[in-house]
């Protein structure tokens, strides 16, 4: 039997059809709006000192990371280095703890961050890149990262909430950065991996608030002083440390954690570590901070590279207040007692003040 032959009505009705499908594809692949990017020096955030110039980012060197005082009332809009393999839960844990309460005599949220009252500058949502020395970046409210990559910039008083690999990097060849005073987070929506990541030589990071991020601070070298580094975020194969060191730092240097509130209430994998992916621990002091979480609350610094030497853990305080040995399964792992140099003296727990033994 033939098909009998559309009416001309029918026909018109399928043509009429196919020229909005047309145009529907034509919409969807048309670019349409702005589109975030690098900063020209016309759209950055304003500055005190030397501005910033743009241009378009150039690719981390090989790091282990992929290329790719209180809170101010301003109102707000809406893959690290593993640990040992028996550290950590095997990934995909996404248990999280309650945070403990401020402490007295620790940083919180009431002395990190904004000071009340700051007024930031109006938020940018591009990449900031830093390339004159002595830049100082005062009072930003950003939504994309900044890349310092000359020496002696100081990031102050501003609010950084991204996501990506980090917020802030300070680049090989630069030294230098000081971050002080300032909030950094991710949206809660992405990951942010780093809220600060170091490349690059002497950097000072002091008295800021961080969280909402997969790990908080990552470098080998410089000094860590009066920070919160809490409340991290769990994205599918993270392994979480709120400050990280992947190797000793270079020689001459020295890695300094003083007096921090770090606080990890995933359970996995440190508040802080000090492992040897990249080289052996040593040189390091972490003096008087407040640490509790992840699989252990802190790894000490021994590895397969070799004996770690001249680490100095002394007058810590170990919270039971997320987990009841601080971190899920203890206070502390890889400490190498009998390395040279190596101080394990006066820490004890928040609760009853006795002795934390690795």
């Amino acid at each position: 039997m033939r098909t009998p032959l559309r009416s001309p009505a029918v026909l018109v009705a399928v043509a009429g059809v196919l020229v909005v499908a047309v145009l529907v594809v034509i919409a969807l692949v048309t670019p349409g709006g702005d589109s975030p990017g690098v900063a020209t020096a016309a759209d950055q955030p304003s500055s005190t000192g030397t501005p910033a110039t743009a241009g378009p980012l150039p690719a981390p060197s090989g790091s282990g990371v992929p290329s790719a005082p209180p809170s101010a009332s301003v109102s707000d809009p809406p893959a690290s280095s593993s640990a040992p393999p028996d550290a950590s839960p095997k990934p995909g844990s996404t248990t999280k703890a309650a945070a403990p309460k401020p402490r007295n005599g620790f940083p919180s949220a009431s002395n990190t961050g904004l000071r009340p009252g700051t007024k930031l500058k109006a938020a940018s949502s591009k990449v900031l890149r830093i390339q004159k020395a002595g830049t100082v970046i005062d009072r930003v409210d950003m939504r994309a990262d900044i890349s310092v990559e000359a020496d002696n910039v100081t990031i102050k008083n501003s609010r950084l909430i991204t996501a990506g690999e980090w917020a802030i990097i300070q680049r090989e060849g630069a030294s230098g950065l000081t971050v002080q005073d300032s909030e950094i987070r991710g949206n809660g929506k992405d990951r942010l991996q780093h809220a600060i990541f170091n490349q690059g030589g002497d950097i000072r990071i002091l008295r800021n608030d961080m969280s909402i991020m997969s790990d908080a601070i990552s470098t080998n070298n410089g000094l860590i002083e009066g920070n919160y580094l809490h409340d991290p975020i769990y994205f599918d194969g993270d392994h979480t440390d709120m400050i990280q060191s992947n190797s000793g730092p270079p020689s001459g240097k020295r890695l300094v954690i003083r007096n921090n509130t770090i606080i990890n209430t995933l359970d996995q994998t440190a508040a802080l570590a000090l492992f040897q992916d990249f080289g052996v621990q040593h040189d390091a002091l972490i003096e008087n901070n407040l640490m509790a979480g992840g699989g252990y609350a802190l790894y000490a610094g021994a590895g397969k590279l070799g004996t770690s030497y001249n680490i100095q853990v002394i007058n810590n305080v170990f919270s039971r207040e997320v987990y009841p040995k601080s971190g899920q399964y203890g206070p502390v792992s890889y400490w190498d007692a009998q390395g040279k140099g190596n101080v394990w003296r006066g820490n004890t727990w928040a609760d009853t003040g006795q002795p934390v033994n690795p």
